[in-house]
């Protein structure tokens, strides 16, 4: 699509770094320089304000990538391109059956309800929790990882959702302060609310992870 519009050299396009590193190389396919902007923390997705800070004369497009099953909330930044006359594209997750769905989506009010001590991601219009993503307190990544263990010891699947920002690897390496992306780097953790989930398991990750909320304080 980026070629199609006619991006290439000597563009820049506005890309998140909390993510897959694929939207990056696609924009360094067609010649063009991926800028990074920083991510809202509620919903993972491209913040206005910090899209709106990265434009340059350069600019030519912002991609939009949809995180974790919850819409980004595209009408500001369609508003930013039309200010700064720019392409504005939506990339997508591939999605489940709309029963997967709605099975999702129970056991994500499930978890919504009985978790203490993480914070539980807010739901948003739309929300397909293709991941459930949680923030877990304390002290970052390396609470969120003893976490991580903990519960995987009671027999918890769970998953850090994105290791590395995509402006720390090697190949994109960027000195830009994206606080946001680091934060929820650090802190960030997918639980399980796949729609085999029986109530007893889903009753064993809550109380798996209740028995650590209190452990973990944040940092002063």
């Amino acid at each position: 699509m980026l070629r199609a519009a006619g991006v290439g050299v000597g563009d820049e396009v506005v890309v998140p770094a909390f993510g897959n590193v694929e939207v990056a190389e696609a924009v360094t396919m067609t010649g063009a320089l991926p800028v990074f902007a920083d991510i809202d923390p509620a919903t993972y997705c491209l913040e206005p304000a910090a899209v709106d800070a990265a434009v340059t004369p350069r600019t030519a497009a912002v991609v939009v990538v949809h995180r974790f099953g919850r819409p980004a909330d595209v009408g500001p930044l369609h508003a930013l391109g039309r200010r700064h006359g720019l392409l504005v594209l939506e990339h997508g997750e591939s999605e489940a059956p709309y029963d997967e769905i709605a099975q999702r989506r129970e056991r994500a009010a499930f978890l919504d309800a009985k978790l203490r001590g993480v914070r539980t991601p807010e739901r948003g219009v739309g929300h397909t929790y293709q991941q459930y993503v949680v923030r877990v307190p304390g002290n970052g990544r390396p609470d969120r990882d003893a976490f991580a263990r903990a519960i995987r010891a009671k027999g918890v699947e769970c998953r850090v959702p994105v290791k590395t920002p995509v402006h720390r690897l090697p190949e994109f390496r960027r000195c830009v302060s994206l606080p946001e992306t680091e934060r929820a780097a650090d802190e960030a953790l997918a639980l399980p609310v796949d729609g085999s989930l029986t109530k007893r398991e889903m009753q064993r990750i809550a109380s798996a992870c209740n028995a650590l909320g209190g452990l973990l304080q944040p940092a002063v």
